[in-house]
């Protein structure tokens, strides 16, 4: 038997790294996912990849129809105990080349498709149910050409605690993940060329006091540890998954 049968996931931006890791973890363990992604094609892909208890629906978080119709494929399942907001992304900006659009794209994903993504959600989330949230350890520190990114973070710190409070009594619980820098397509998507995202991850990496970059599937199980009834004290937390690089 497995921590999560017969409950019901979302996860986000599932089509790669996190999400994907994520998903498959969930599933592994019982649970009926289900994964939004933007690319019908890599959408279709991790779905194959996870099987029958993976059902994928294209959507864009940043999108209010996309939500809606994603939120009533779930409905037709009928509930849902957990729920990983995990879409998001950013770029390199430095503060004097930050546009209008930077911010807003940065900020409609982040912060505006994580809010709203929550919100549709909650008709569904039975009691006792687990949000999770994806954050960043670079939410608490300064970040050089990356500041519009880490605000975009730092604001889900803040959504997590005042959310925990909000629901604490329909017994829902909201906790978020900050990882450190992981090997991930997004991440190397940073960088302009193989070379760069080369040089890139070297030097993220060289950051870390583990003198590596983690893996998705570390941060899957952080996610299955706060899906599960391991957690259930938990509400209104935060958990870096950095290799140190933001504690020690």
């Amino acid at each position: 038997m497995g921590q999560l049968d017969g409950r019901t996931a979302l996860v986000t931006g599932a089509t790669s790294g996190i999400g994907l890791a994520s998903a498959r973890r969930l599933a592994a363990e019982g649970a009926h996912v289900f994964l939004t992604g933007r690319r019908q094609q890599a959408l279709d892909e991790a779905v194959a990849s996870i099987g029958d208890r993976a059902t994928g629906v294209r959507a864009d978080v940043a999108n209010l129809d996309d939500l809606d119709r994603l939120f009533a494929v779930v409905a037709e399942h009928g509930s849902l105990d957990i729920l990983f907001a995990n879409a998001g992304g950013g770029e390199f900006a430095a503060l004097p080349d930050v546009t209008w659009q930077h911010y807003a794209d940065t900020f409609n994903t982040n912060v505006g498709g994580t809010l709203f993504t929550v919100q549709k959600a909650l008709p569904l989330l039975t009691p006792g149910a687990s949000v999770i949230l994806t954050s960043s350890n670079i939410d608490t520190k300064g970040a050089a050409s990356f500041s519009v990114y880490a605000a975009s973070k730092a604001a889900l710190r803040s959504l997590t605690r005042s959310w925990a409070a909000e629901l604490v009594t329909r017994g829902i619980r909201v906790n978020s993940i900050a990882p450190g820098p992981i090997e991930t397509p997004g991440l190397s998507g940073l960088a302009g060329d193989p070379a760069a995202a080369e040089q890139l991850l070297k030097g993220l990496a060289a950051g870390v006091p583990m003198n590596r970059l983690g893996r998705p599937e570390e941060i899957a199980e952080t996610v299955l540890f706060l899906a599960s009834d391991a957690s259930g004290y938990m509400t209104g937390a935060e958990i870096y998954v950095d290799g140190g690089a933001s504690q020690i």
